[in-house]
């Protein structure tokens, strides 16, 4: 696959390149085979721009950076922050900068990507919202504004919530009650309960709670995100106090309590909170009967459950999908599949069309007794009637099916759910392939990697391995040992067992020269491995790259470091790290007298010495320098005998 890339691209540039010279020549052999009075037309070149812009058209669009081929949008909107520029207007331009305008920016796809993905702090956040809604030609809907509202409760950035939403107002955008609604919940998600309960009385968001927004709405907003995070207790106090100031609650407020109490199968306060919404003069719905029905079931009642299910057509409701759900439910919890196939299919010829949660129920309990027939019957079912699963959802299917017998199932439900666009993660991507190489299916293994790797999910150690058992298992050993090699130079070290299985094989089949070599790769490999986890262990950066690093020695808290041939070092510097932590990564000049070097993504940590006169361009990976942080050991320096005693290094930011 790789070699089929390079070689379009290849084939792109001679295009571009053939495409050139041909205009050069044909302007050439109209020059001389024209008089000289007569001025030729030269060819026309269909991508050039005319010289003489015209007034009324706008001007053309200006040309994205080079970094906007190998970046994502959001990873460019993010990267402008790892530059801290100074101030609103230099912040800005820097972002403008960046080839994307304001409105691209604001699209839900890369808006969520930039507040979601990464580490941007809370003021970044704001700052870059702040952008985006100044910039952009029309206001944004509240729907996207809410995006980056969820983005900052999500993180507990609650003090810049108040930023976030002066920014909506003074851009005609007003928060409603799905803002309120993210903001109570990221507060109760958090643990800060009382502060989500004051919202209501303290207007501290200045949703104008009374006045724009009605309490009673506010107030079932706050009882709903109590009882999803499990706070029924408090909710249940909350609604028993709101009913003495005459708020006029309806059914949505009890239903949300009765609901809470319906998940912990307590029957009793469901039928407590039954009676008071009788008080209140308040009719019982359909949803407060599904409720009651999931909490007979929960409390072990099954056939009392199925009586309120039958009374409810006496009672003016008719079934309905959430009624079936309930009764369904009820009966995999306890086991009897049969009846949960009897109620299925009841619902389908009562019109009541199922939805993902029957099937996602259905399919879970019947593969959790092992009927795989069925689980798979009923997948068949959901694709067919347009329902499709998510990614949490289809690994959920393929994580049983890689417990017991053959892998054929799990295959089946990856390949529909492919077939159907379904997004598949990695984690059942590993599953797979853990399985099946298990069962010796090394041409299946290597076709799901490269699916895998189509996908967008990069290997690592994990995938290698099971690669690399997957052909041990077969006896394809010279292809293992390829993938082993790639892991090598991608800077995964394999595990021993797998490694040893793969050289028990090749010394089986008396391939002890190739075994030879592997080992000597491996143990480099792995010693580097072993440096790595090291300085992991004890809070210490990583230094250079060290798949490029071939002599490694301590002298004292400095660690020496000799690059190989051929590597980022390029054979023309040698550098002595001290281990501390630097994370920034800004293109850097270090300056000794004369002598200058580039460190292009560098994270040293409190000195660096050049041993050689002559310095090269050095790109040293994974690193970061500060612009302040570079101090140098005197006797250390001395003792490498590269410079004089006492000489340091300046530290110039390009």
């Amino acid at each position: 696959m790789a070699a089929r890339r390079l070689l379009l691209l290849h084939s792109r540039r001679y295009a571009a390149a053939s495409a050139a010279e041909d205009t050069v020549v044909a302007s050439l052999r109209l020059l001389l085979s024209s008089p000289p009075s007569i001025a030729p037309p030269l060819p026309l070149d269909l991508n050039s721009i005319n010289p003489i812009p015209d007034p009324t058209t706008s001007p053309p669009p200006s040309s994205p950076p080079p970094a906007a081929h190998l970046l994502s949008a959001a990873d460019r909107l993010r990267g402008v922050f790892l530059r801290k520029p100074p101030g609103r207007a230099v912040l800005h331009r820097a972002l403008s900068s960046t080839g994307l305008n304001a409105s691209a920016a604001l699209a839900p796809e890369v808006l969520s990507d930039v507040v979601n993905g990464g580490e941007l702090g809370g003021a970044a956040t704001v700052a870059f919202f702040d952008w985006a809604v100044s910039n952009s030609k029309r206001p944004p809907s509240v729907h996207t504004c809410n995006i980056v509202i969820r983005a900052l409760g999500r993180k507990k950035f609650f003090n810049f919530l108040d930023d976030a939403l002066k920014i909506m107002r003074e851009s005609s955008i007003f928060p409603d009650l799905t803002t309120l609604e993210i903001i109570i919940d990221s507060l109760v998600a958090a643990r800060h309960v009382s502060r989500a309960v004051e919202v209501l009385s303290t207007d501290q968001f200045g949703f104008e709670i009374g006045k724009a927004c009605h309490k009673k709405d506010a107030l079932t907003i706050l009882i709903r995100c109590l009882c999803r995070r499990s706070h029924v207790g408090l909710a249940s106090s909350l609604l028993l106090a709101s009913r003495e100031e005459s708020l006029g609650l309806d059914n949505n407020a009890y239903n949300e309590v009765v609901g809470g109490w319906a998940r912990s199968g307590k029957v009793d306060k469901v039928e407590d909170f039954w009676a008071k919404m009788k008080e209140d003069r308040l009719v019982p719905d359909e949803v407060s009967h599904c409720h009651l029905i999931e909490a007979l079931g929960r409390a072990g009642k099954a056939e009392e459950a199925l009586k309120v299910f039958e009374n409810m057509v006496q009672e003016g409701f008719g079934p309905s999908t959430m009624a079936y759900n309930a009764v369904i439910f009820n009966f995999a919890s306890i086991g009897d599949l049969d009846r949960c196939m009897q109620y299925y299919k009841d619902m389908v010829d009562k019109n009541c069309p199922p939805n993902i949660d029957t099937y996602f129920k259905m399919i879970r309990a019947f593969l959790r007794e092992r009927r795989v027939a069925d689980a798979l019957q009923l997948f068949d079912d959901m694709l067919a009637r347009g329902n499709l699963p998510n990614t949490g959802m289809i690994t959920s299917f393929i994580e049983p099916l890689c417990t017991f017998g053959p892998p054929h199932a799990a295959l089946i439900i990856y390949k529909k759910s492919r077939r159907a666009g379904c997004i598949i993660s990695l984690k059942a991507y590993k599953l797979l392939l853990e399985r099946l190489a298990n069962f010796g299916k090394s041409g299946t293994v290597l076709k799901l990697w490269e699916e895998m790797q189509e996908c967008g999910y990069p290997p690592d150690k994990e995938v290698y391995e099971f690669i690399v058992n997957g052909l041990s298992n077969v006896g394809k050993v010279d292809a293992a040992v390829s993938v082993v090699e790639e892991s090598l130079r991608n800077g995964f070290c394999l595990g021993r067992v797998v490694y040893s299985k793969l050289n028990n094989k090749l010394l089986e089949m008396d391939k002890v020269e190739t075994a030879y070599n592997l080992f000597k790769k491996v143990k480099e490999a792995r010693t580097h491995s072993n440096f790595r986890n090291y300085c992991r262990a004890n809070g210490e950066p990583q230094g250079v790259g060290s798949n490029h690093i071939s002599e490694k020695t301590d002298f004292g808290s400095w660690l020496w470091l000799k690059a190989m041939p051929g590597g980022p070092l390029k054979d023309q510097a040698e550098a002595s790290l001290c281990a501390h932590e630097f994370t920034l990564c800004r293109p850097v000049t270090l300056r000794s007298n004369s002598q200058k070097c580039v460190l292009q993504t560098v994270s040293l940590g409190m000195g660096i010495y050049l041993k050689k006169k002559k310095i090269g361009d050095i790109n040293l990976e994974g690193l970061a320098l500060p612009p302040d942080a570079l101090m140098v050991r005197s006797s250390h320096w001395n003792s490498f005998g590269s410079a004089p005693h006492g000489e340091g290094i300046n530290v110039r930011e390009d």
